[in-house]
């Protein structure tokens, strides 16, 4: 009997069914024996394969779940110390911005160039300080409010060495009186600021070299509205004034007492020379000058201004306009400078004046001036006979 087949020959399969397969083979009846006969115990058992469903796939743990309060996930919480740490990197960033806003805004001029017959470089460090007497950025109203007046030109009106050892001996400031007459190279004898109308800084840095023999590795000028507007960005300097000053000349006047000066008082005291106050004149004004920087340089470097924004940021904001520097001087020169002057008040910083003759301070002592620059070349104590108010 066959499958699939009718008479009549072959019918297609329905649309939607399979076609059916090939015919079947015939297979012989197997007689299946029956229990208990001997066929039965004689015929082997074959063993049936056992198919195993694979196990189902099991769900991955779940995550462990953080503690829980009220029903909500604790927020992770900051330490002390990483808030602390958080906030000090974000204020040396901030220090480090400004710090390279600071030193790239600076003015700097070439004011060391180098020269034949120049000075060999000595012990320690020298600093030329320089405060002319330029008016430039000023307007009327402002040159009648620091009484500058209105002379034309470029001149120095402070001229400053600055030495800082390289061992234990204290620091130096000395000053070189303005009228003292030395050689300008390519201008004969004259008065030692003539050589900053002459050649501006670097011809007044080889005069002071010459006149010397020191090597100076700083050059720091400020000119009148500069220096008045750093005193006022750190709201005034404290000075012991002992005495009334009043210039005839200016008009200034400055009552005796400890008083807090602002910069138009405090550029009238380092330029007064026509006061009763200020007999030796010009050796009196330098005097006042060299106390006067010490009283800038120890404020400047006290924790009640470094620590107040209300002080800091005004001065970070008036230093780039009011300074200029040699073209190789940084932030961190001036803030060394800084530190070793801020002595100047408690005794920690010898100050003198190059050893005159006469109180005209026009001729320098040629053996205790040359005894003071060989003790400066060297690093060594400053005999003290050769020392001057």
């Amino acid at each position: 009997m066959t499958y699939g087949r009718h008479q009549g020959g072959h019918r297609p399969p329905p649309p939607g069914r399979r076609p059916p397969r090939g015919p079947r083979q015939h297979q012989q009846a197997r007689m299946m024996p029956v229990p208990g006969s001997e066929r039965a115990r004689q015929a082997p058992r074959r063993p049936q394969s056992t198919r195993v469903a694979p196990p189902p796939a099991q769900p991955p743990p779940p995550a462990p779940r953080r503690p829980t309060s009220g029903g909500r996930p604790r927020r992770r919480r900051w330490s002390f110390g990483k808030v602390l740490l958080s906030l000090l990197l974000v204020f040396l960033l901030f220090v480090g911005v400004v710090w390279f806003y600071l030193d790239s805004s600076i003015n700097r001029i070439d004011a060391l160039p180098d020269y034949e017959g120049r000075p060999a470089a000595g012990e320690g460090t020298n600093w030329l300080l320089v405060g002319s007497d330029s008016r430039e950025g000023l307007d009327e109203e402002r040159m009648a409010e620091l009484s500058t007046g209105d002379t034309g030109g470029k001149r120095t009106d402070t001229i400053m060495i600055a030495h800082i050892p390289d061992n234990d001996t204290p620091p130096t400031l000395l000053s070189l009186p303005r009228d003292s007459r030395v050689e300008i190279p390519g201008h004969g004898v004259n008065k030692i600021n003539a050589a900053f109308s002459f050649g501006g800084a670097p011809l007044l840095v080889r005069t002071v070299e010459q006149a010397t023999g020191l090597r100076i590795d700083h050059y720091a000028e400020i000119g009148f509205g500069g220096f008045a507007e750093v005193v006022d960005a750190i709201g005034g300097v404290e000075m012991d004034i002992p005495e009334e000053m009043r210039d005839t000349k200016t008009g200034i006047v400055i009552p005796a007492g400890t008083q807090t000066l602002d910069g138009a008082q405090a550029l009238g005291f380092v330029r007064m020379r026509y006061s009763e106050a200020t007999p030796r004149s010009d050796l009196d004004r330098v005097a006042n000058q060299r106390k006067f920087i010490g009283a800038l340089a120890s404020e400047i470097a006290s924790p009640a201004t470094l620590l107040n924004p209300f002080d800091v940021f005004p001065l970070l904001g008036a230093v780039p306009d009011a300074l200029t520097l040699d073209e190789d001087d940084h932030l961190h020169h001036l803030v060394a400078l800084a530190w070793a002057m801020r002595g100047i008040g408690g005794g920690g910083v010898v100050t003198t004046t190059v050893p005159v003759t006469s109180a005209s301070a026009e001729n320098w002592d040629p053996a205790k001036s040359e005894a003071l620059f060989e003790a400066l070349r060297t690093d060594s104590p400053i005999p003290e006979e050769v020392l001057m108010e």
